[in-house]
């Protein structure tokens, strides 16, 4: 049995015969779009017909209007009702003479608003026009007619009142191509070793190839987002020289998460309200070394970092309070890479350069922390951080700055401003800030700052070694360059797939 398609290509042609040119939806007035275009298609590429498409907008009545086309509109019928009752009528009785309770109360409205209607003294409404134009009714007929209306601001308000809806209507007019034939030509697909051996090929149509087609899905993979801006950055970092930092270690303990970067334990950060704590198991051992060519003292650097906390060292007051070891060793998820930081920042100082002293070193990281916040439109409870260190002789805060304008504007990120902060572990710190030409105000894009002395010493740097340090997330700019105003968009289990697919590849360009 033919299919539909194969029906309608048939009937196309046999139409085409009677007739220099048709419009299919005359002629096939029940049939979907996409099959006529199927059919048209197939013989387009034959040469046996050329077709143009016709799109028109057609408005349709909601079941509303329809009610209203063949009654009467809502104030029509409650004028009609009160002008036959002469002397008026209450509420009650008006909504039993108009038989619908909803028609009264919205006409009701209307007719007092078209002075059709009037109350009385004694609370009754009563009929005070003498004639009336149902142009709402009117209005409908016409479009019901036609399919279409004049006025754009009646339509707007017939629209807004959900009493129309819009319908794109396609058609498509089709004449006679250079090789129009009432028969389809059965046209082969693959060149056989049976044809080759009988000589069928010599004589059989083929179908020609359709290089405007685009192929079968392959389901490839693709990159999210966050990873395209992440190599960006990676790029970056390694165009000005600096090294990765391995980031494989979500859970950190205390010690190196809180207590070498100087933040005390009383701090707020290390609350359950702003860190998530590991329950099994519950504490780490104290840190040692990890590998056969790991020669620091380890004894030496929790000793020194106790201290500094406790009662001060290195030219540091410490904090004066009782540290405590065991909350020094307490399990969580990072709540940021500066840990890592840290750790690296410790093996710099076992090594040697050619003047016996550490080498400078620039480091840089870039992977996902865990913060205990509520989720909204702009927080989650775990996000990417990108982290760069240089450690460096004889650098300044000037330094920072001007560095920090040559990152940044590798990002298309100019015109910085910085603003003083508060870090436990940088002195002086600052916050950077660039003026956004899309919300036209100046937002926050990171937060730096030059390394403590008591924080770089206990790891055994030596005192005139400098350490600038900065961050920033990675979902801002990432949302900024893809124009996603919602965070759970991006990361979590309700983003789209297809976002994720279709989505380009984005370069930090100034544009």
């Amino acid at each position: 049995m033919a299919s539909t398609k194969d029906d309608i290509a048939t009937g196309v042609l046999q139409a085409l015969d009677k007739a220099d040119s048709i419009l299919t939806n005359e002629v096939f007035p029940e049939a979907k779009t996409l099959d006529i275009k199927a059919a048209l298609d197939r013989l387009g590429g034959r040469s046996m017909i050329t077709y143009e498409t016709l799109e028109r907008d057609e408005y349709l009545l909601e079941t509303e209007a329809e009610q209203i086309a063949a009654n009467g509109s809502h104030e029509a019928r409650v004028f009609e009702a009160l002008r036959q009752a002469v002397e008026g009528l209450t509420v009650a009785d008006l909504e039993k003479a108009v038989g619908d309770k909803q028609v009264t109360k919205l006409g009701q409205g209307k007719a007092f608003r078209e002075k059709w209607i009037a109350k009385t003294s004694d609370g009754k409404f009563k009929a005070v026009a003498e004639t009336i134009t149902d142009t709402t009714r009117q209005q409908l007929l016409d479009i019901q007619k036609s399919r279409t209306y004049p006025d754009a601001k009646v339509i707007a308000e017939l629209r807004k009142r959900k009493l129309i809806r819009l319908q794109k209507v396609v058609n498509f007019r089709v004449v006679k191509g250079a090789k129009f034939a009432l028969e389809i030509t059965k046209e082969e697909t693959d060149l056989t070793v049976e044809m080759l051996a009988s000589g069928a090929w010599k004589t059989a149509t083929f179908k020609p190839y359709n290089f405007n087609a685009l192929g079968a899905d392959q389901n490839a993979g693709a990159l999210h987002p966050l990873n395209k801006v992440r190599q960006e950055f990676r790029q970056i970092f390694f165009e000005m020289g600096f090294e990765e930092m391995p980031t494989d270690k979500f859970v950190e303990s205390g010690f190196w998460n809180f207590d070498t970067l100087f933040v005390p334990q009383q701090h707020p950060a290390r609350d359950l309200q702003d860190t998530f704590y590991i329950s099994d198991p519950v504490k780490a051992d104290p840190p040692r070394a990890t590998d056969a060519n790991d020669t620091k003292d380890y004894k030496q650097y929790w000793d020194n970092v106790r201290q500094v906390h406790e009662t001060g060292k290195f030219d540091s007051i410490g904090y004066r309070y009782p540290w405590s070891p065991d909350e020094s060793l307490k399990l969580v998820l990072r709540t940021h890479t500066t840990a890592i930081s840290s750790a690296m920042l410790h093996r710099l100082a076992a090594k040697k350069g050619p003047d016996g002293r550490p080498p400078p070193a620039r480091y840089f990281s870039i992977d996902r922390v865990f913060r205990n916040e509520s989720v909204d439109a702009t927080h989650l409870a775990e996000f990417h951080q990108v982290e760069g260190v240089i450690a460096d002789y004889g650098l300044t805060l000037g330094g920072l700055m001007e560095f920090m304008k040559i990152f940044f504007d590798k990002m298309g990120l100019e015109d910085l401003m910085f603003k003083p902060a508060y870090n436990p572990y940088t002195e002086p710190s600052m916050e950077i800030f660039s003026f956004h030409k899309g919300l036209n105000k100046l937002v926050e894009i990171g937060n730096s700052g030059m390394f403590r002395p008591e924080m770089l010493e206990s790891m055994g740097l030596p005192r005139d070694m400098r350490v600038y340090g900065w961050g920033l997330s990675l979902e801002r700019p990432t949302m900024i360059k893809y124009g996603i105003s919602n965070i759970r968009e991006l990361l979590g289990h309700k983003v789209d797939l297809n976002f994720i697919k279709k989505n380009p590849a984005v370069r930090l360009d100034k544009n």
